[in-house]
């Protein structure tokens, strides 16, 4: 029998979603955390980690170079102008970094679409919070249905939106529509994001508009509906709230509550990429595994 050790992992950048991801890394048996370093010393993040008895830093990038070897996994919950030099950075090393910001220059991953085996490559975008809600049913909408347009508009509560988002509007933009139309095959896509101010604070949600041919409100349904299932077994805050047909228009409303420990429940666009991102790196602990269990076999 073969006992293997959990993944030695870090975590860069400590704001919510920082926060979110060493908590969900924490109550994982096939992770363990050993570095959460970001820039802010008093940041929630850093103080979330520190009550779990993990190690801090407020090096950034430099404390996760400085280890004394390198992790098997740094998840980069920064931003995405950041993202393109910790790459640059982590590049050399054999360490899979899993991003999620909007940077656009890695290999994307929306688990229930493209699966979650790592690619040579080693650099894994999560795309988006929008994409992660979006793609999964887009995809599933252009693979039942002749489909011309494609539009998603996603919207995230103020009080969530932190710094790095706001930064990266362009990014987030540009990344998920990217996203749409790799995983639809249709050109004509668009993205747009709303930062809600709503009083209480808006649930984080994607609208979904598209132009199909041949699609009545019960057969759209049926596949956005089983698109969902698939997310929920890693997300169980995903639902679709709205499905409707006119003539060609369709129309998709999906909503993400957070079952987070440490994140209000509208902070749904936190949890589904950082819910997206540990599974990633589970599975690529259990890949290891087998390998390893394949070559003592052998």
């Amino acid at each position: 029998m073969i006992i293997t050790e959990p993944l030695r992992v870090a975590v860069i950048g400590t704001g919510m979603i920082g926060m979110d991801l060493v908590d969900k890394i924490h109550r994982s048996a096939l992770l363990h955390c050993e570095l959460v370093a970001g820039r802010n010393p008093l940041s929630a993040g850093v103080r979330h980690a520190s009550e779990l008895g993990y190690p801090v830093s407020s090096d950034g990038i430099d404390a996760i170079l400085a280890a004394p070897r390198p992790f098997d996994v740094v998840f980069d919950a920064t931003n995405a102008h950041s993202h393109l030099e910790h790459w640059r950075r982590l590049e050399p090393l054999d360490t899979l970094l899993i991003d999620l910001t909007p940077s656009k220059i890695g290999h994307m991953v929306v688990p229930t679409v493209t699966g979650t085996r790592v690619p040579e490559q080693r650099d894994i975008s999560l795309i988006s919070c929008g994409g992660q809600a979006s793609v999964p049913l887009v995809h599933a909408l252009a693979r039942a249905f002749p489909t011309r347009y494609i539009e998603v508009v996603t919207t995230v509560a103020s009080t969530i939106a932190g710094r790095a988002t706001r930064l990266n509007l362009d990014e987030f933009v540009q990344t998920t529509q990217q996203a749409l139309s790799v995983f639809s095959g249709v050109r004509d896509t668009k993205a747009i994001i709303n930062i809600s101010p709503a009083v209480p604070p808006a649930t984080f949600r994607v609208a979904i508009s598209a132009e199909v041919e041949g699609a009545t409100t019960e057969s759209v349904y049926a596949v956005v509906t089983r698109a969902a299932e698939e997310v929920r077994a890693f997300a169980p805050g995903y639902a679709i709230t709205a499905c409707t047909v006119a003539d060609t228009r369709v129309s998709i409303s999906a909503e993400v509550i957070a079952t987070s420990a440490v994140m209000p429940r509208h902070a749904g666009n936190l949890d589904i990429i950082n819910a997206a991102a540990v599974l990633v790196a589970e599975q690529y602990a259990a890949s290891r595994d087998s390998a390893a269990m394949t070559r003592v076999g052998q």
